[in-house]
């Protein structure tokens, strides 16, 4: 069921049966002391394990966003809006072309939420279609369940802070950052962004249990499942 592991015979026999199709959209951005990679790590991830047993075939993850913000710190590569929906209506094109009606997003990245009017305005023009636009990591389960543990949590805390997004031999900070006031930041460039933001994570503890994290993403899995099964 990942598309990096069939070719295309196999899809083709896929699609007799069905039209279904996820893909991942995640981002290279600074993630304090976490990856570069996380959103695109943690959207194929959660895709992967949720259409597992479903069969619906996931493509490989979209691994670059919209996220201006973060330019200061290096690494972090930006697509303009304009680009970014392009893309989506690209893949969706593709998709379309070849045999897929059913599309759900798996997104990772709150800057890419363009994308889901993209889509939404891509659907009026192919209403034979139907697309879904997931942000797995706040929708409405995962984040109670996010909140549940610890309500101070945010952008490179410990709620993205899972084994598979850590860096090997890199130590995190234990302690509880303050959170950093968010609309005055957004008032900033790139450069005051990093002046307020220092180390990137916007508030909360750097690190939780990995018992703490499992239960989040096993929430994680069954809601973005549930909306595999019952398209």
């Amino acid at each position: 069921m990942k598309i990096s592991e069939m070719n295309w015979l196999q899809v083709e026999e896929y699609l007799k049966t069905d039209d279904r199709a996820v893909v991942p959209l995640g981002c290279t951005e600074q993630h304090a002391y976490l990856s570069l990679s996380v959103d695109s790590i943690l959207a194929e991830r959660v895709a992967l394990e949720a259409a597992e047993p479903t069969g619906v075939p996931v493509f490989p993850v979209q691994a670059y966003g919209i996220t201006p913000y973060f330019m200061a710190y290096p690494g972090t590569v930006s697509l303009k809006a304009e680009t970014y929906l392009r893309i989506i209506t690209d893949i969706l094109d593709s998709l379309r072309r070849t045999g897929f009606r059913r599309i759900l997003f798996v997104n990772g990245h709150g800057g890419n939420t363009p994308g889901h009017t993209a889509a939404i305005e891509w659907m009026g023009e192919n209403p034979d279609c139907r697309v879904k636009f997931h942000n797995w990591w706040n929708a409405p389960r995962t984040f109670e369940k996010v909140k549940e543990i610890d309500p101070v949590a945010s952008h490179a805390s410990w709620m993205e802070n899972f084994p598979w997004t850590r860096l090997p031999g890199i130590a995190q900070p234990d302690h509880q950052k303050p959170m950093v006031d968010l609309d005055r930041m957004r008032t900033f460039g790139p450069e005051g962004v990093r002046e307020i933001l220092c180390d990137g994570n916007f508030g909360g503890r750097y690190q939780r249990s990995d018992g703490d994290m499992n239960a989040i993403w096993s929430v994680a899995i069954d809601e973005t499942r549930a909306l595999i099964e019952t398209w």
